[in-house]
């Protein structure tokens, strides 16, 4: 993202690269492998319906569900990243980057 900024302000500004901080996650959970399952794929976003199972927990250990065993979590680690170049186009499109560049 700072470099995106950078180019979209021509900035020249150092960057200094401080490392993880201490209890810093190193991704973010967005669905679990539940949710994940049962979700509706619209695109720009997932849709997820309430949890509606019953508490029925003995057939869960008896039958379980082979969908589940072939899910992974969608985290902030295995989904597209955007490069400088979508970030530009991303940031551009937002009023206060728009406002700055305008000397607002």
């Amino acid at each position: 993202m700072v470099e995106a900024l950078k180019s979209i302000f021509n900035a020249d500004n150092e960057v200094k690269v401080i490392g993880t901080r201490h209890g810093e996650k190193k991704h973010e959970t967005l669905l679990n492998r539940e949710e994940l399952v049962s979700a509706e794929d619209l695109e720009s976003y997932y849709r997820v319906p309430s949890d509606t199972r019953d508490l029925n927990y003995g057939k869960y250990f008896e039958e379980g569900e082979a969908k589940l065993s072939l899910e992974h979590d969608y985290t902030s680690g295995n989904t597209h990243r955007l490069n400088k170049e979508e970030m530009v186009q991303m940031l551009m499109k937002l009023d206060y980057v728009q406002g700055e560049l305008a000397g607002e």
